[in-house]
């Protein structure tokens, strides 16, 4: 015969241990403060042990309780899968995929038919987006970034590198041999990466005082476009602009260096065992792979 306590307990035991605040876990289950005090007690009583510490300012797990919580946290998140599997077993799967527009643009949409081909049966909806806290708070079910550190709750699994390096277009780069050339002119940037020129002056043993700030623009297309026009020197990750050098609408006249970020697919840590998601991460990292190895 199993023995488990009762499982309306652990549930409540586990939302209380993720938020830390028996309040939020309450508002969570649409319960009352005191339901969810009165299950922990009583999982606490049939455990014979103390899982939450409580202090002025909210609730600590004890060491049992962190036990206890990663245990639940797999166990819920994997019943949850399967649910959702045989629910939806004779429809469509539906995913929603959020990524910076630069990165849909430029390497996502000219590849997603061939995700789609090889699984008919999942639907990736994209939305521009590179927020992350709108995978946090399930408004999305996984988001492409670029990042080094991530949060405690994100597993990110890291797809390539980034390599990042100044642009220009093909009349410009005559007057670009040294690093020290490129800060003698314009330097374009984009609001969403105001620190990209700053990195890659250090990484190239240069001076930062001597950035002459240029133009700025809201997104990557239209600094593109400017450096295209001769308005200046961008600076861009170089897979999001592999066509325009294919094209040599732009060139790299001093290459890429690694900016020790990675474009990661991003998920929540407990959305592991879905199949969709797996199925998505093995696409990502084949055509990453395929990059790699120069293949079309």
């Amino acid at each position: 015969m199993i023995k488990l306590p009762p499982l309306n307990a652990l549930r409540v035991f586990n939302a209380a241990a993720r938020h830390l605040n028996f309040s939020l876990a309450a508002k969570e289950l649409c319960v009352t403060h005191s339901a969810v005090s009165h299950q922990v007690r009583h999982l606490e009583d049939w455990m014979g042990c103390t899982l939450f510490v409580r202090h002025a300012g909210g609730v600590r797990l004890t060491d049992a309780g962190q036990s206890l919580q990663q245990t639940t946290q797999q166990a819920f998140s994997l019943l949850e899968a399967r649910c959702e599997e045989l629910l939806n077993r004779n429809e469509p799967r539906h995913l929603l995929l959020a990524a910076p527009a630069s990165f849909l643009a430029n390497w996502l949409i000219p590849r997603i038919e061939r995700f789609e081909a090889r699984h008919p049966d999942i639907i990736v909806k994209l939305q521009t987006n590179a927020d992350l806290a709108t995978l946090q708070t399930r408004q999305v079910d996984a988001i492409i970034l670029a990042g080094q550190n991530w949060p405690a709750d994100i597993l990110a699994r890291p797809l390539f590198a980034e390599t990042i390096g100044p642009v220009c277009a093909p009349s410009q780069a005559k007057n670009i041999t040294t690093a020290e050339d490129v800060i003698l002119q314009p330097m374009l940037q984009t609001s969403s990466r105001p620190l990209a020129w700053q990195d890659w002056v250090k990484q190239n043993g240069l001076n930062g005082a001597q950035i002459k700030p240029g133009r700025q623009f809201d997104h990557l297309g239209l600094m593109l476009e400017a450096a295209t026009a001769g308005l200046g020197i961008a600076i861009a990750p170089s897979v999001l602009i592999a066509q325009e050098l294919y094209r040599h609408r732009l060139v790299a006249p001093l290459g890429f260096v690694a900016s020790g970020a990675s474009f990661c697919l991003c998920t929540r840590e407990n959305d592991t065992a879905s199949p969709q998601l797996t199925q998505l991460h093995a696409w990502l990292t084949d055509e990453a792979a395929s990059d790699a190895a120069g293949t079309p």
